[in-house]
């Protein structure tokens, strides 16, 4: 890979966390205006997780093809785990919308259409911009 490849996934992978944000955030608002508080928190945690998990892959991405790590991949289980069960307390203790939790679980996916609709409108004949 090129450092110009580099470069155009690396500012890929900053437009994504950005669209995230802003999708999570921007939703979360919307949605405690429009239907309560309750419900546009549980956006908002649902979207919180979503992040965490976007970079959590992200990094395990990063990772892959160096020399040899020294991590287990039971750890990255488990605290993958740790991740579900504090998001469950969360959302059940604090009484969250879970439906809407988990419509925000699915903001990465949204940014990932979001961002290939951006390379398709601003990519001429091949070449980037």
């Amino acid at each position: 890979m090129t450092e110009t490849d580099d470069l155009f996934y690396q500012q890929v992978q900053r437009r994504i966390k950005i669209i995230i944000f802003v999708l999570g955030v921007g939703g979360a608002m919307a949605l405690a205006i429009w239907k309560g508080l309750a419900i546009g928190a549980g956006f908002l945690t649902g979207a919180a997780v979503s992040f965490l998990s976007y970079w959590r892959w992200e990094q395990i991405v990063s990772s892959l093809g160096g020399g040899p790590k020294s991590r287990r991949s039971l750890w990255w289980m488990l605290r993958s785990l740790i991740l579900v069960a504090l998001a469950y307390a969360i959302i059940r203790f604090l009484g969250l919308d879970l439906p809407a939790a988990m419509v925000g679980l699915l903001i990465p996916a949204a940014a990932v259409i979001l961002e290939l609709i951006y390379e398709l409108i601003f990519v001429n004949n091949g070449t980037r911009t």
